[in-house]
């Protein structure tokens, strides 16, 4: 066994490890001591995935717990055991939620003093959990790290304790719970038809069986559980009440890789199991397509009608998810690959961003764009002004960073319908996000529009705390979505062709296109329309208004609080997907 193949299971045993000790010795440890830990153990895992994915480079990094290797059944295409593989995408994307979780263990510093280092174990145990979903190669462990997955972050949006906590941790619950029945149940009815777990043999299986309704069923729960931890409409409503109401270095964690890593799982199971199944693929083609299409443009019309900058990220959040799920389901070699890098870029951006918000809950007290009209001025807020700006800009379409590499690469294979609302979904979000920075630190704003009847409330979270680690991690984030994608172009092309198959040789990823400036001067108009917009007068101008605010009314009603609603929407959901599949079938 070499030493890759050795280290490979320390990736999830070290934070699990290190969170039972600390849980364990919490009350005897000094106050700062889990702190440091926490980042030394996240910061540890990433420099460890970086190792593997390196390594994966030149063929898959297995580890066969027990050393049940597939040798040990003695019958071709039999596994009995249990395995984690790392090949350069699964690797890359588990370094990076060890990244983030070391800034956002950073940016918490000092917000948790007196409780025992329990926010870190479930930190802790949030990132194991996340590294086993990216390493796993066996669909019954996908669901086994999913759930704790979900566990931990159940815990961490409800660890406030108020009201409007535990009501917003209450939907995610009920919401995702429900998530992981159907991937319990998609799971089942997959291995009754194919008799095993295992990500490669089950693909060989389905692929001979064929067109068979237990395969579709088995696809269809496993995608609704996953698209639900994704946000992708219509089952997405529980995301903005949980990020409302969580501490903001857990919705750091949430936007930035929970909800991304549920589609990272479906790109892999639909690469890797289902890619030779045609009546499946016709669902990822069809039905996903809808979707990421819908999700995008409905969830982005909806961030640019808020007002409360934690409901305005996380409907930004999904929007964006449904940008990736276009990606998706286009299914070609650079779609996959252009997923793969807007994952990372639009994580190391929504993190900034919510560190942001979270700044100026800490010293404003708020985070409604309104209220705090004006009062971003003062000393010290110019980093959360600058991460604002930027992040802004680069979900608007700036043509710099991951970001805008991510979208020329899945522009490539796209029709022009994905071009055109890929672009609008983002200069909505950019646009509303520029507009809280100019009315917060420039104090410069039109009239109000749709977002004046957007929810809002008031909430605070614990003001001293040094602003230094607070700001730090936000433009270290920032300036890594920066990084020129050409950087990682070579590793991209490995990583989006070893995902499908261990085998393939790296893809050549083309040169970029031409400059693309359609989404930036969109999200500067938009921008500018906010800016100048002005008291509606005139009888034609009143009547705009009304219907505007009609509109984005019923919008809002969508998300009415209520988690019964939220089920019946996944019901109407999982219906959708029945719909689809009794057509593609017929």
């Amino acid at each position: 066994m070499s030493l890759a193949e050795s280290l490979l299971p320390v990736a999830v045993l070290l934070p699990l490890g290190v969170a039972t000790l600390l849980l364990a010795l919490a009350h005897w440890l000094p106050p700062r001591l889990p702190k440091l830990v926490a980042i030394l153990v996240a910061l540890a895992v990433c420099a460890l995935c970086v190792f593997l994915a390196r390594e994966s480079l030149d063929g898959p990094v297995r580890h066969w717990f027990g050393g049940w290797t597939p040798d040990t059944a003695r019958r071709p295409g039999m596994v009995l055991g249990i395995g984690f593989q790392a090949d350069p995408a699964s690797a890359a994307l588990a370094a990076f939620c060890g990244l983030l979780f070391a800034a956002a263990f950073v940016f918490a510093w000092g917000y948790f003093d007196t409780e025992h280092a329990h926010f870190h174990v479930l930190m802790l145990l949030f990132l194991a959990a996340m590294t086993g979903f990216c390493l796993t190669r066996d669909l019954f462990n996908l669901f086994v790290w999913f759930e704790l997955m979900s566990v931990a972050a159940f815990a961490l949006t409800a660890y406030p304790l108020g009201r409007s906590a535990l009501e917003g941790a209450f939907n995610f619950t009920i919401t995702n719970a429900l998530a992981s029945f159907l991937l319990l149940a998609g799971t089942g009815l997959l291995y009754a038809r194919t008799g095993t777990f295992d990500f490669a043999t089950m693909g060989a299986a389905v692929a001979r069986t064929g067109a068979d309704p237990v395969l579709t069923a088995g696809f269809v729960l496993v995608a609704a559980a996953l698209l639900t931890k994704a946000a992708i409409l219509p089952f997405h409503l529980w995301l903005a009440d949980a990020h409302a109401v969580a501490p903001s270095p857990v919705s750091v964690i949430f936007s930035g890789a929970m909800v991304s890593l549920a589609l990272f799982g479906l790109a892999k199971l639909v690469a890797q199991v289902f890619s030779g199944n045609a009546e499946v693929m016709g669902l990822v083609h069809g039905l996903l397509h809808g979707l990421g299409l819908a999700t995008a443009l409905v969830a982005g019309l909806t961030a640019f009608a808020q007002r409360h900058l934690k409901r305005l990220l996380a409907f930004s959040t999904i929007a964006h998810m449904g940008i990736m799920l276009i990606a998706l389901a286009g299914g070609s070699g650079t779609a996959t690959a252009g997923l793969l890098l807007y994952i990372v870029g639009h994580g190391l951006t929504k993190g900034a961003l919510f560190m942001a918000a979270g700044i100026l809950l800490a010293l404003r007290r708020s985070v409604d764009e309104i209220v705090l009209y004006g009062r971003g001025r003062g000393r010290g807020l110019w980093a959360p002004a600058l991460a604002m700006g930027l992040g802004g800009l680069l979900l608007g379409g700036l043509p710099l960073g991951l970001m805008h590499g991510a979208t020329g690469l899945m522009n490539l294979s796209a029709s022009v319908l994905d071009r055109g609302v890929v672009a609008l979904a983002s200069s909505l979000t950019g646009a509303a996000i520029l507009r809280a920075a100019a009315r917060i630190f420039l104090r410069a704003s039109g009239v109000p529009g749709p977002e004046l009847l957007a929810p809002t409330e008031r909430e605070h979270e614990k003001p001293d705390r040094p602003l230094w680690l607070m700001a730090l991690p936000a433009l270290a984030l920032v300036a890594l979505a920066l990084i020129p994608p050409a950087a990682v172009k070579p590793f991209l092309g490995a990583a989006a062709a070893r995902l499908r198959d261990p085998s393939l040789p790296p893809f050549a990823l083309p040169e970029a296109g031409s400059l693309d400036l359609a989404p930036l001067l969109l999200t500067v108009a938009l921008f500018a329309f906010a800016l100048l917009r002005r008291r509606a007068v005139q009888p034609l101008s009143r009547a705009v208004t009304r219907r505007e605010r009609t509109g984005f009314r019923a919008l809002q009603a969508l998300h009415s609080g209520l988690v019964g609603d939220y089920v019946a929407w996944m019901a109407v959901g999982l219906a959708l997907f029945a719909l689809a599949a009794g057509v593609s079938a017929g």
